[in-house]
């Protein structure tokens, strides 16, 4: 199992969160089924790295929505996936 570290995330036109990115990294990007499956599977794990921690990347099944990727919301924006730069 590999811990990967996200430092940016694909968007489709609504906000919606389609990959995960960490340029340089062989695994990067990383389509939204694909991380979902890892993450659920156990087989890798994701997180957002800042200067004095991290934040875990999870799988959230909504009724209406479906599984989509998050962070739990926190006192800053720097590891909101939504708030991460393009990739």
């Amino acid at each position: 199992m590999a811990d990967r570290a996200v430092r940016k995330t694909g968007k489709n036109s609504e906000g919606d969160i389609t990959r995960l990115c960490n340029e340089g990294d062989a695994w990067s990007p990383r389509s939204k089924a694909d991380a979902i499956s890892d993450i659920e599977n156990g087989i890798h794990t994701y997180h957002v790295p800042w200067k004095d921690g991290r934040t875990e990347i999870r799988v959230v099944n909504d009724s209406v929505r479906g599984k989509y990727l998050r962070t739990d919301r926190d006192d800053t924006t720097r590891n909101n996936l939504d708030d991460l730069p393009d990739c």
